[in-house]
């Protein structure tokens, strides 16, 4: 069985994109280093990681619950992963009703801002 840090990291290379991966792994520090291992291995590596859902799939619903929550700097890279997991604006828009209307507004602007909104 291949290590769930390996597939973590694989996965996440999928979703979010090499670049974005490699930055955030050089700025790990020695206080988040135990966090960003076990985000990696667990999330990414053992629930991401089984394809049970689509990558589409799991992008659509990752901002619209984003949105719900009002985690609105999360949905800004989340966006741009976009590019790398099929979704796309007129994907998520219906899925968004499942927030607010302010939380929804806000979204579609982060949205809007990295040109996801434009399609």
């Amino acid at each position: 069985m291949t290590d769930r840090r390996e597939a973590g990291m694989k996965t996440r290379h999928a979703a979010l994109g090499g670049c974005h991966v490699d930055r955030a792994e050089d700025a790990k520090t020695e206080f988040d280093a135990q966090f960003q291992k076990m985000t990696t291995k667990g999330a990414w590596g053992t629930f991401r990681a089984r394809g049970t859902v689509g990558r589409r799939e799991r992008s659509t619903l990752k901002i619209a619950l984003l949105a719900a929550t009002g985690n609105f700097e999360e949905i800004q890279m989340h966006v741009r992963a976009t590019a790398n997991t099929d979704a796309s604006a007129e994907v998520f828009r219906p899925e968004s009703q499942l927030g607010s209307a302010p939380a929804e507004a806000r979204a579609f602007a982060y949205a809007d801002a990295h040109g996801r909104g434009r399609e």
